[in-house]
């Protein structure tokens, strides 16, 4: 499963050509969680509350390019790294 972005000690995930709706995995500290795209939301699993905001924040910001990704995975082309949180303006 690539790495598409690590920021904070959060390793942000995709699969190729993964079930619908569109998401993400997300882990930190033992953690895993899988985030919808859409809105942030938990899917499936836990992040502790501090981390969750930071991954909620930088899904909001960086919606366009997760999609980007998730559309080259369904496509099974390369995915790009995406800017972490931890360089946000």
């Amino acid at each position: 499963m690539p790495i598409i972005s690590i920021f904070f000690g959060i390793v942000i995930r995709m699969y190729h050509d993964d079930h619908a709706p569109p998401h993400f995995h997300a882990s930190y500290q033992g953690f895993e969680a899988l985030i919808a795209i859409a809105d942030g939301s938990v899917q499936a699993g836990s992040l502790p509350k501090r981390a969750l905001r930071i991954v909620a924040e930088w899904t909001e910001r960086h919606r366009a390019e997760l999609l980007e990704n998730w559309q080259n995975g369904i496509d099974l082309l390369p995915m790009q790294m995406i800017a972490g949180a931890d360089l946000d303006d």
